[in-house]
């Protein structure tokens, strides 16, 4: 499966996904690989209509092997829920009662700041239909809701899952706009790189007849010079492009080859 790597360690843990009547195992299958996406590996299910072990499910996981075979199934919610401390009830329309109302964000870093004390901590989700009963809602500590469009705030369940479980692993990031991989540094190329990079284009353009006149030839370069001096060209890139364009020269006959030309072709450079 495209970014999966088993060299790399295997991020775990977390609070406790639990699916209340799941219809198909193909929703709990895509829940498990949501959940194996940001670091989430406790899911207990809740009386699912299937059965459990579920073929469907495993296929549906994608390799998240390790959630597929921790999961462990309840034949009630509050058996399900009995060993935690704190749970937040998933829901996406207005509930009746007094408990505290927060949003993604804020669920996943008090998630968060509870598991970091000890606490054992749990998301509840519905079923795929109904989604949740109002005495189901009112076994949780707090409500989480998600901002949606008000017509059409229906979501899916893996759906809903993945939301919470990249608000979880959000949470934990050292910087909040932190990626998985970044650009390498890259140091910018000399400008004697630039200038002999300038020197074979116009070259080349001046070979094939591309300046008309001297006005043209004047603006031309100014352009050209101010489009290729703003990426900040490293020199094994500026060694690309010379690289590319002397196989375009090599069909001019009436051009005499550059020093360098030849180790350019393949983008090399000369030590």
């Amino acid at each position: 499966m495209a970014g999966t790597d088993r060299n790399r360690e295997l991020i775990t843990g977390g609070p406790a996904i639990v699916l209340v009547e799941p219809q198909l195992g193909e929703n709990i299958g895509m829940v498990a690989r949501a959940m194996a996406n940001f670091g989430l590996s406790n899911l207990r299910i809740v009386n699912p209509r299937d059965g459990w072990p579920n073929d469907k499910a495993v296929s549906a996981a994608s390799r998240a092997d390790h959630v597929i075979e921790g999961a462990v199934v309840f034949e009630t919610l509050e058996q399900a829920l009995e060993d935690l401390n704190f749970v937040y009830a998933t829901t996406a329309r207005p509930r009746d009662g007094h408990k505290p109302v927060v949003g993604p964000v804020e669920a996943g870093e008090a998630l968060r700041g509870r598991e970091n004390a000890g606490e054992k901590t749990g998301l509840l989700f519905g079923r795929e239909r109904i989604g949740l009963r109002n005495w189901e809602v009112g076994l949780a500590d707090a409500i989480v809701t998600f901002p949606v469009n008000p017509a059409y705030a229906s979501l899916n369940i893996a759906q809903a899952v993945l939301l919470m479980s990249y608000e979880w692993m959000k949470s934990g990031l050292a910087d909040p706009h932190q990626t998985a991989f970044a650009r390498p540094e890259v140091t910018p190329a000399p400008k004697a790189d630039l200038h002999g990079l300038f020197g074979q284009i116009e070259r080349g353009l001046d070979a094939r007849g591309y300046f008309r006149s001297e006005t043209k030839r004047m603006k031309t370069v100014d352009n050209l010079r101010a489009v290729l001096t703003r990426p900040g060209f490293s020199t094994a890139e500026i060694n690309l492009l010379r690289g590319l364009f002397a196989s375009f020269e090599k069909f001019d006959r009436t051009r005499q080859p550059d020093e360098g030309d030849a180790l350019r072709d393949h983008g090399e450079t000369e030590e």
